[in-house]
């Protein structure tokens, strides 16, 4: 199974979740203090949501989950071949998540990320990248758009 993963910034996330859950008729597959996903069945799709009062409405990245580190390599190394530079994580908490993976970049700056999750976290991010090291960590760090 792979999925396409869309991660929106939100001003109220109470407001979003009971929105997307009309939308898609499902509930939120995790909740966390400002965020949210779900694991939509039809159409395949992992929406993800992150509480951003200032940058609501608007895209944080995307993304496609897929089932294993070893798809996570495939695709990577496909990607690589294609000329694209692949910036590779592993074993590193994102979005209440242990994942393996990696990210590039579109051309007008958008960001893809390719992953797998190996396993619940309690906690959102484990270290918080340099351009927002200085956010709470509920708006910092792993895959801050």
């Amino acid at each position: 199974m792979s999925r396409i993963q869309l991660a929106l910034n939100v001003t109220d996330l109470d407001a979003a979740i009971a929105f997307y859950s009309k939308l898609f008729g499902v509930e939120p597959a995790k909740r966390r203090p400002g965020y949210a996903n779900f694991a939509v069945a039809e159409p395949p799709l992992k929406l993800v949501l992150m509480e951003n009062p200032e940058g609501g409405g608007t895209l944080n990245h995307l993304g496609v989950e897929v089932d294993s580190t070893q798809q996570v390599d495939a695709q990577q190394a496909r990607l690589m071949q294609e000329g694209f530079f692949a910036d590779q994580e592993r074993g590193t908490t994102c979005c209440y998540a242990t994942q393996d993976k990696f990210w590039v970049t579109g051309p007008d700056g958008e960001r893809w990320e390719h992953y797998t999750v190996l396993a619940d976290s309690a906690t959102f991010g484990s270290q918080p990248s340099p351009a927002t090291e200085s956010k709470p960590e509920s708006e910092s760090a792993c895959c801050a758009g």
